[in-house]
């Protein structure tokens, strides 16, 4: 029985001394994901699509980013405009990876799980190499994706991810990585897929821009139309734009001009647009927000009404 007793403290101090190395590597992982915070990325990633949305958005009519004094946090309310959707789908789909991780591991016993993850490997090998050669064909031949430019970013983050979980799930029956090595796996793995998610959302967030500057101009000829109050002449020469002159001297605006519509305000500056506003030929109007000026929307503006 003495025996029994000092040969059960040895088999525990050799699994305490195999699980140093794993420690190890989760109090490094620890350290570097304080570091790396994915929140950090995440919101470097919304100011980022927020930028790209407004730059090419005022691009579509002409105007320069740096025109309108947008703020960061006009860029980050700028973001949410086209993000719900794909972020939805991604972060449903990662809940729905997880749920169905732990009933199955629930429910299959430990051979089963075992040829389950026999099974799941290979195939999240096979994807995650798929992902990673689509983004090598978006770096090589980026016109192959030219009617979907954000597929190359998005095939590499969700490569990367898919590699990554397969070399944890072989790792369920290998030896683990020493603590270095686990932190670089790490760290290379977040790169990457950073890399991959800001490449699909400079891609995605130009379409979006595009997409919301094509549907602006589309509504131009639908109510409410804008009339521009003006203390002063703005000689304002636009198609379809009419410049009236006030009759009383003492008007505190002398100057109405109808034909216009109002697109937004941001910066301490208004962009407006003539109603008859065209990509070709068309001339977008930026004014800044001043007591001088007064803006009054209407279902229908009377050239003709008095002031």
């Amino acid at each position: 029985m003495s025996k029994r007793r000092l040969y059960a403290p040895a088999r525990g101090a050799r699994v305490t001394s195999a699980a140093a190395p794993s420690d190890s590597s989760a109090k490094a992982l620890r350290l570097i994901s304080s570091v790396l915070a994915p929140t950090t990325v995440l919101t470097a990633l919304l100011f980022f699509f927020g930028r790209q949305h407004a730059t090419w958005l005022f691009d579509y009519f002409g105007v320069p980013l740096s025109e309108m004094g947008l703020t960061a946090q006009d860029y980050l309310v700028r973001s949410a405009d086209g993000l719900f959707t794909p972020m939805a789908v991604v972060m449903a789909a990662a809940l729905t990876t997880l749920w169905g991780h732990r009933v199955l591991r629930a429910r299959l016993s430990e051979t089963a799980w075992e040829r389950l993850l026999r099974v799941l490997t290979p195939m999240t090998v096979l994807f995650g190499l798929a992902g990673v050669t689509v983004a090598t064909v978006g770096v090589l031949a980026p016109e192959t994706f030219e009617s979907s430019y954000a597929v190359p970013g998005a095939g590499l983050a969700l490569g990367v991810t898919a590699l990554l979980s397969a070399s944890r799930l072989n790792r369920r029956t290998a030896r683990p990585l020493p603590g270095a090595l686990a932190v670089t796996e790490w760290a290379v793995s977040f790169v990457l897929v950073s890399v991959g998610l800001f490449w699909a959302v400079a891609d995605y967030s130009a379409s979006v821009g595009i997409g919301r500057a094509m549907e602006i101009e589309a509504a131009l000829a639908v109510p409410p139309e804008t009339v521009l109050y003006s203390a002063k002449n703005l000689s304002l020469h636009a198609p379809g734009v009419r410049e009236t002159v006030c009759g009383t001297p003492d008007a505190a605006y002398r100057y109405r001009y109808t034909g216009l519509k109002f697109v937004l305000q941001s910066g301490g500056r208004y962009l407006l647009l003539p109603r008859l506003w065209t990509k070709g030929t068309g001339t977008a109007i930026v004014l800044p927000r001043t007591d001088a000026l007064r803006l009054e929307f209407t279902s229908v503006a009377d050239p003709g009404a008095p002031c």
